[in-house]
């Protein structure tokens, strides 16, 4: 018989012909491609009556693994993944909504979600209407014959204001019509709303599912008939993730419930922190009695994440030079890793936005949005004292600013250091 040359030696040579032995964590699966072994288990496959599988775009392991963690976690029948926070947006809509259709979209969303459904849709023969916070406090009066999908997040970005998930739920429901959260300023650990009647949950797992800043991913979880035509779309469009970033982002995952309670707490005291700054015109946290839907949040949420938005007098150009002066601080468009980033929405995620479509989001131009990491905040709040908003100012020149004596901004800095020592173990304010 003749000797197999080094080509078909090199290929053959050490592949698995059967299962290799259980591994403790699930393996990355790196192949475009699955073996059968017959006719009969490509067509059961084809039928629906195998658990095989065919082609990674259709279905692999290690993806699927992600997404049974996704779904339990979310309470949810079946979970998806997809390549981006977008490409999840994308392919729900565009399976969601034919011609002629209508979805119901908050102003407050996501600057990608935004600009998909105002500039996209429309060329597509679907109805768009956008609709302010103010207007979401009665859910059932935006619904119309033609509604076929609600879309909203909330927390919202970036002023982290607050939406009654049950009341959309139920409004929707009673329509017919499919409600679609963006849960990922939340995470599943502080917000289910799957528990609260919502259709689908929608997450750039990019941020706190992966936590770590190196995978680009997006999720939706729901019930198996909703998200069963999805998956369908997912496969013409070719959004699904890829094997290594699932694997990634499941071990991400195994961390994500310390990690948020981390984040949870960080941004609460960074919160409060900056409320006693004395050039700090305003601070938007869930979490603080100040926030304006504050009530919501205690009534629908577990924790109130880790972003902490605040405004600075003196609009964009006083927001930038607060910006321009971090050092450990990083400016980043991103949240939900390891260390604490710095943005400026009306740059990043809210850039091209009409000065109307800023006030619909309610996004001003001298907003600043703070991540808070994990371990990092006697750094942060040293860098956040130091803020001192123009070049070389002083206490004295502060308090002429704020036209309050030196004595009053020296004690409302103190107050502040106090109040962080009161709830930190003293080795973290080292």
């Amino acid at each position: 018989m003749r000797q197999k040359g080094p080509s078909t030696r090199l290929i053959h040579t050490g592949e698995f012909k059967t299962p290799p032995d259980v591994a403790l964590t699930t393996p990355i699966y790196e192949t475009a491609a699955f073996v059968f072994d017959s006719a009969d288990q490509v067509r059961r496959y084809q039928e629906g009556r195998s658990d095989r599988f065919l082609y990674s775009r259709y279905g692999n392991p290690t993806v699927v693994a992600a997404e049974e963690k996704l779904a339990a976690l979310d309470n949810a029948e079946r979970g998806l993944v997809f390549s981006s926070g977008m490409g999840a947006v994308s392919t729900a809509l565009l399976a969601l909504l034919r011609s002629d259709d209508e979805i119901v979209c908050a102003a407050a969303v996501y600057g990608g979600t935004y600009k998909l459904v105002n500039d996209v849709l429309p060329g597509l023969r679907i109805a768009r209407r956008f609709v302010t916070l103010d207007e979401l406090r009665e859910p059932a009066r935006l619904i119309g014959d033609r509604t076929r999908v609600f879309w909203f997040e909330t927390p919202t970005n970036p002023t982290l204001r607050c939406v009654d998930i049950r009341a959309v739920a139920d409004a929707c429901r009673a329509r017919g019509v499919v409600s679609v959260i963006d849960n990922t300023f939340a995470s599943p650990i502080n917000q289910r709303p799957i528990d609260m009647g919502i259709d689908i949950s929608m997450q750039s797992a990019t941020k706190y599912l992966n936590g770590h800043d190196d995978v680009t991913a997006g999720v939706l979880t729901g019930a198996r008939s909703r998200l069963d035509s999805i998956d369908l779309m997912r496969r013409s469009l070719g959004t699904v993730l890829d094997p290594q970033a699932a694997y990634a982002m499941a071990r991400g995952l195994k961390t994500l419930p310390v990690r948020m309670e981390r984040h949870n707490r960080n941004a609460m005291a960074v919160a409060q922190f900056l409320e006693l700054h004395p050039r700090v015109a305003r601070v938007f946290h869930p979490g603080l009695p100040s926030h304006p839907d504050h009530a919501v949040a205690k009534r629908q949420m577990f924790g109130f994440g880790g972003m902490v938005t605040f405004e600075v007098d003196g609009g964009l150009a006083e927001a930038s030079r607060v910006y321009d002066r971090l050092t450990l601080i990083k400016r980043a468009a991103t949240l939900g890793g390891l260390q604490t980033v710095a943005s400026l929405p009306v740059l990043t995620s809210h850039w091209g936005y009409s000065d109307e479509a800023l006030e619909r989001a309610a996004a001003g131009e001298r907003a600043a949005r703070l991540e808070t990491a994990l371990g990092e905040l006697p750094a942060v709040y040293r860098e956040v004292l130091a803020l001192r908003f123009e070049e070389d100012m002083k206490l004295e020149e502060i308090a002429g600013v704020c036209g309050a004596p030196l004595s009053t901004v020296k004690s409302r800095l103190r107050r502040g250091l106090e109040a962080l020592r009161r709830k930190l173990p003293a080795e973290e304010l080292r």
